[in-house]
């Protein structure tokens, strides 16, 4: 098994993870925090946004950038099947997760954090957290998603290369058999 492959398998299963994990806070956590009185959402808000900052989150949603940085390069750099899988994965997941990340979630959470969530500003900012976060974490997880597909379709895409005996060439030495 060639580098390319093995790091595509590791963006495959780094973007996964991370696909699955913001799907679920948008959908499930998000949605239960939104129901709550103001200051109890924020606090609890707070409180994962503290958590979640552990060793293991931080080497999936971390590590997979450096991966998908490497195979953008790898991309650049060798003439292979898939590279433009390779290179569309990879920006979805820098572009669409670790900018977007950095450009709006991490600030809004930080200004989450700076407040108090049971004073008459932190209700107000929690409002405001609420409708700019959730979207911004909504295309993140597209972006998860079609990264997901695009590792897919770079390793289908190099999985014929490969083998130098496919099914044609079997076929055409039955056909005519050498002696």
């Amino acid at each position: 098994m060639n580098l390319t492959k093995i790091l595509t398998l590791a963006a495959l299963g780094g973007v996964g993870l991370m696909s699955g994990l913001l799907f679920a806070f948008g959908t499930t956590v998000m949605s239960s925090l939104e129901r709550m009185p103001p200051g109890q959402g924020a606090t609890a808000m707070n409180l994962i946004n503290v958590r979640i900052q552990n060793p293991l989150f931080l080497l999936i949603f971390l590590g997979t950038a450096l991966i998908c940085l490497a195979l953008a390069v790898l991309a650049f750099v060798r003439d292979s099947p898939g590279r433009w899988w390779l290179l569309a994965g990879a920006a979805l997941y820098l572009v669409g997760v670790i900018v977007l990340s950095f450009a709006v979630n991490i600030p809004l959470n930080d200004k989450l954090a700076a407040l108090d969530p049971n004073s008459a500003e932190g209700a107000a900012e929690w409002l405001n957290y609420l409708a700019k976060w959730n979207p911004a974490n909504n295309v993140r997880a597209v972006a998860c998603l079609l990264a997901v597909i695009a590792f897919g379709l770079a390793l289908n895409a190099g999985s014929g290369s490969q083998t130098s005996s496919g099914p044609a060439e079997h076929q055409t030495s039955l056909q005519h058999p050498r002696y």
